[in-house]
């Protein structure tokens, strides 16, 4: 098909949520403490809308359903990724995710939550959580008995363009202060271990200690990312994760570059600058989706973009 699927952001909003969705990406946000922006998502909490051409208005969600020749006819139950931009003002939760199977246990039906973060913008000093310090589940729960939090959490020094992979059973919390792109797999599935005893209309919110005891992983074990760049005529590609459930990059244009669409299908965000795709005017803030089967493109321009694509069949 040679037709590019734009897609329409679906906004939350966030007790840690600010308003950098509108100062900084232009977005039409419904307040000042909006915390995501669903901005490629076909999930039942957040089920994005074609924007324009053939399939104007239409779900995607009902895409993945009704036309799978869109997508490589690729077998998963649900569209399997989720590209969200994340605008802490506040810190969020320290929380953990569950994998797979623990995933479909707890929620029948649901995919765990592998997910990564690229670092749009951060202001100085500011730090992220990833990671504990328990050596083993008896010493973790006894640190969570005894509320040592600062003893548990490992934090860590961020900057702009850092990258971080998430696995399921890692202790983690974006702290305020930061903006990021994510790419997860297609859930919503969050435990809370702690929330530093914030009210939301009143009442704490829900903890999920059991839960995120049983899926922590023990001990803790860093992820290590090793970036591949590689240079194209007009500009460069970063692999920064080559994972199962996805591949992620950075593309960084300056002038034209010539490209393949050879996956089953191809996640993209606009995350700086301005330029077009195949004569069609992009800029900073749009996403979209190269289907199955477009063939070659050209970029052209300057500007930045995080690509998304499963390098695996289904």
């Amino acid at each position: 098909m040679r037709e590019i699927l734009f897609v329409k952001p679906i906004f939350k909003t966030m007790i840690w949520g600010g308003n950098r969705l509108r100062t900084d990406f232009n977005y039409d946000i419904p307040g000042d403490n909006v915390g995501e922006c669903w901005a490629i998502s076909a999930h039942p909490s957040g089920d994005c809308e074609i924007k324009a051409g053939t399939y104007k208005g239409e779900t995607l969600s009902r895409l993945w359903t009704n036309h799978p020749e869109l997508f490589g006819n690729r077998k998963e139950k649900a569209f399997p990724l989720l590209i969200k931009i994340i605008d802490a003002k506040k810190d969020l939760s320290i929380q953990v995710h569950p994998d797979d199977a623990y995933a479909d246990k707890y929620q029948p039906g649901s995919f765990g939550k592998t997910e990564c973060w690229y670092v749009l913008d951060c202001d100085e000093n500011t730090e992220i959580v990833i990671g504990h310090n328990a050596k083993d589940k008896k010493e973790l729960v006894r640190m969570i008995d005894e509320k040592r939090w600062k003893e548990l959490i490992r934090v860590k020094p961020i900057k702009k363009g850092d990258f971080f992979q998430i696995t399921p059973g890692t202790v983690h919390a974006i702290k305020a202060g930061t903006m990021l792109l994510e790419t997860q797999q297609s859930s919503d599935i969050t435990f809370r271990l702690y929330d530093y005893d914030r009210l939301d209309n009143g009442k704490p919110r829900q903890l999920h200690i059991k839960e995120s005891i049983d899926v922590i992983s023990c001990p803790h074990r860093d992820v290590v990312i090793d970036p591949k760049i590689t240079g194209w005529e007009g500009g460069t590609i970063t692999e920064l994760i080559n994972d199962k459930h996805y591949t992620v990059q950075k593309i960084d244009i300056d002038g034209t570059m010539a490209m393949e669409q050879d996956k089953d299908f191809m996640n993209v965000s606009v995350i700086d600058g301005e330029g077009e795709i195949d004569n069609i005017k992009i800029a900073k803030g749009d996403h979209f989706i190269i289907p199955f089967g477009y063939g070659q493109f050209s970029l052209t321009g300057k500007m930045s973009l995080i690509r998304s694509f499963i390098d695996n069949r289904a």
